[in-house]
């Protein structure tokens, strides 16, 4: 398996992470009796850390498909290299990054290491594209 297929692996992993992460803080906020149950009416207002982390996952499934996307085209294609793993380790590694700026609600540089996911996606696209 390829190095990028190991980082795309481990991109799901923190996929997996961010969908339990918000639903363990709203777990602490609503009880769970409130979560096991039909939760026929809304909940308590979500806290501002669990809202964070429902925003931080929101964003990284805008651009995991296109992530998955390119890897598999690049994999499928024969286009590995150092482009693609350079740009699987960015977009990885400022993933990771980015759920505790996030949920520490760290201005700007959450955006730049945003910035830095997309130019690691960006890699891996150039790498397929030319």
């Amino acid at each position: 398996m390829t190095a990028e297929l190991t980082l795309l692996a481990w991109t799901l992993v923190l996929a997996i992470v961010q969908i339990l992460l918000p639903a363990m803080w709203r777990n602490r906020e609503t009880g769970i009796d409130y979560n096991t149950g039909p939760r026929d009416e809304p909940g308590p207002p979500m806290g501002k850390i669990t809202a964070r982390l429902f925003r931080a996952q929101r964003n990284l499934f805008e651009t995991l498909p296109l992530f998955i996307g390119a890897i598999l085209i690049a994999h499928v294609g024969g286009q590995t290299g150092a482009l693609t793993l350079w740009g699987a380790w960015l977009y990885f590694l400022a993933r990771v990054v980015y759920v505790p700026l996030y949920a520490l609600g760290i201005p700007w540089i959450r955006s730049m290491v945003w910035v830095v996911a997309l130019l690691g996606l960006g890699l891996v696209l150039l790498a397929i594209l030319f």
